[in-house]
């Protein structure tokens, strides 16, 4: 069921009073608004240690395009086999690990 007729909803102006945003065009920039939303210098930010431990082992991690090109081109040849049971003991270890048990 439809309420109102949609002919009436054409012409009505945007709530916020832009009207360039209503059709479709870009609206001028308040300068004032940007200013209030940069970044404010006196703002501290503290990470917790499990996130810099993982900022430290991104940092250290090695990259192999060698294996990523092979695994590319396996893909591409339609010859990359997916090992489902590894895929699902690993995601399974991966979240008794992140639960605080030890696998029996």
């Amino acid at each position: 069921m439809k309420i109102g007729n949609p002919a009436d909803k054409r012409n009505m102006a945007p709530v916020d009073g832009n009207v360039a945003q209503a059709k479709g065009e870009r609206a001028p920039v308040d300068k004032a608004k940007a200013a209030a939303t940069s970044a404010d210098p006196s703002v501290k930010v503290q990470l917790s240690s499990g996130a810099e431990a993982l900022r430290g082992t991104a940092e250290n991690a090695e990259f192999d395009a060698a294996k990523v090109e092979r695994i590319s081109q396996a893909i591409s040849d339609g010859s990359f086999q997916v090992n489902a049971e590894a895929i699902a003991d690993k995601l399974i270890a991966n979240a008794q690990e992140l639960l605080g048990k030890t696998p029996r």
